[in-house]
């Protein structure tokens, strides 16, 4: 498969963005753990990185090892998450704005633009706002947004951005797995496996599952 490349970036620039932020999520399809968005920022002079890829096409031990490298190349880079409640309380798609919102606060350097995966713009504020999605960080300014389907394939900042958030959000669950050992995060990460699935069957939903999500169990689960 072609590797990533800055092709579309470099477009972005020409147009007149002199930053651009690849932006990519992971666990939008999990029963556990947050939502995390990575975001990774490219100037004129960042070159080529060799080696990244989107995340669901390197082993774990390749992921981490992109971390480092990212950190040192990108001219700034960032990790946000929303938390099971908060996809509770308003939703997949404002959870994920709101992590994305996050990522962006911690960015060193503000972007000129977005470049966002997939053809559904997920991080720009609707119009008119449910007041359930209001938040703080809401107030900051969010940069236009440009969309590109596979973007994590063929852009390397997406791909970048994919591996940090991908990383950082299985840290997470491998952490609450020392807290909830049965339900095989360190090894699921959260996701409807057989073995998961089977502990939901057995012990209910904790308290970092999507408890609005169709988990086939019901009750709750003290830590």
């Amino acid at each position: 498969m072609t590797a990533p490349t800055l092709r579309r970036e470099r477009e972005l620039m020409r147009q007149g963005a002199r930053r651009v932020c690849g932006m990519d999520e992971v666990g939008r399809g999990a029963l556990a753990g947050p939502v995390s968005v990575g975001a990774v920022v490219v100037e004129e002079h960042t070159r080529s990185l060799p080696g990244v890829r989107d995340s669901k096409l390197l082993a774990a031990e390749a992921r981490t090892a992109l971390v480092p490298r990212i950190h040192s190349w990108a001219a700034a880079c960032a990790v946000g998450h929303a938390s099971p409640a908060e996809i509770d309380d308003v939703g997949l798609i404002a959870a994920l704005r709101r992590a994305g919102i996050r990522a962006l606060l911690g960015l060193a350097v503000r972007p000129d633009i977005i470049l966002l995966d997939g053809s559904h713009d997920w991080l720009t504020p609707p119009v008119q706002a449910s007041l359930f999605e209001v938040m703080d960080e809401s107030e900051i300014e969010i940069p236009p947004v440009t969309m590109m389907v596979k973007a994590d394939l063929a852009c390397t900042s997406v791909a970048a951005a994919s591996v940090l958030a991908k990383v950082e959000r299985d840290g997470v669950l491998i952490t609450l797995a020392q807290q909830f050992p049965d339900y095989g995060w360190e090894q699921n990460k959260g996701y409807g496996s057989a073995h998961h699935q089977g502990a939901l069957e057995r012990l209910g939903a904790c308290e970092q599952h999507r408890r609005t999500w169709r988990l086939g169990i019901e009750g709750e689960r003290s830590p």
